[in-house]
């Protein structure tokens, strides 16, 4: 430091800089020089074709199918998940009001949250082949052989075009939601006691605690929440591979971008079309990410 703090600075961050710039920004310039070319993969020097694939892109079914597919993601998986986790974290954390001046979650919630927890630490692949006998389409699977039980026909749900989609993001919700109940109660933990405890002197139900107190103490974290599952949004494509009919049938009703990108690139062997289809994944997340900042922001709550 003697020599002054700007060399001491470059020392520590040179190696992390260079680190970053070769694994991360590299593959990122690399992806957009390939989206401009015709590259099939085994050529040393793929011919340059300017915004021929992005043109190609706007005309492409598949690709607006994909669209939409991430733009019911973006709505249904992000409410469904922080609706629920919200109020497991509430009940474990809360729910079970006050006991000797003290606020309290539910009998057994410390157990609770490890099996809440459990789901998060499945690998993905494992998580769709799980999913792949309880959505079997005979008796031996867990949802048809309980409705057999009540003498309803078995449910092609991985099958059925209106359905298929529905399905895969009930994987989705299931998976998350315990990840997020424990950040939602980290969060409330966060929060005095002594705020819940004032709450319930004045006569606040738990109905009036969550909304008027603890939604609004957990602003920050929720937003965090929302990006997050946004961008996962964007992504699904490992059970939409392992789990979906014909890897994002029945015809397209479960496709994601990531899965045509899978599939232009190591299928049809069109590196070039499937660079340019992760260059406007990358942006469709990137303005996702800002537009929910900007639209979500507030000022922060003191405690």
């Amino acid at each position: 430091m003697r020599h002054g703090r700007y060399p001491f600075i470059i020392g520590f961050l040179a190696i992390p800089v260079a680190i970053y710039v070769t694994f991360v920004i590299g593959p990122y310039a690399q992806a957009f020089y390939l989206a401009t070319t015709n590259w099939r993969g085994v050529s040393a020097n793929p011919k340059f074709i300017g915004l021929e694939n992005f043109e190609r892109l706007l005309s492409d079914d598949i690709f607006w199918k994909a669209i939409r597919h991430h733009g019911l993601l973006l709505l249904a998986m992000p409410l469904l998940t922080i609706a629920i986790a919200l109020f497991f974290a509430f009940m474990l954390n809360v729910g079970g009001g006050s006991r000797g001046g003290v606020m309290t979650g539910v009998w057994g919630s410390k157990f609770y949250r490890v099996v809440f927890f459990f789901p998060q630490i499945l690998a993905v692949v494992i998580v769709g082949v799980i999913f792949s006998r309880v959505y079997a389409p005979d008796d031996s699977g867990l949802l048809n052989g309980a409705l057999g039980l009540f003498g309803i026909d078995p449910v092609l749900f991985m099958a059925n075009p209106n359905i298929a989609l529905w399905s895969i993001i009930g994987v989705l919700v299931w998976q998350a939601v315990g990840f997020y109940v424990v950040l939602f109660s980290a969060g409330m933990a966060s929060v005095p006691k002594d705020i819940y405890e004032a709450a319930t002197i004045d006569g606040a139900g738990r109905a009036a605690m969550f909304f008027r107190v603890t939604l609004p103490l957990l602003w920050d974290t929720l937003q965090v929440a929302w990006v997050y599952l946004g961008i996962a949004a964007f992504d699904a494509f490992a059970i939409v591979q392992v789990l979906s009919v014909d890897q994002g049938g029945p015809d397209g009703a479960t496709t994601v971008l990531g899965m045509e990108i899978y599939r232009n690139a190591f299928s049809y062997s069109q590196f070039g079309y499937a660079s340019a289809m992760g260059v406007a994944l990358f942006f469709l997340t990137i303005t996702f990410a800002a537009l929910t900042l900007r639209v979500s922001r507030r000022d922060t709550i003191e405690l």
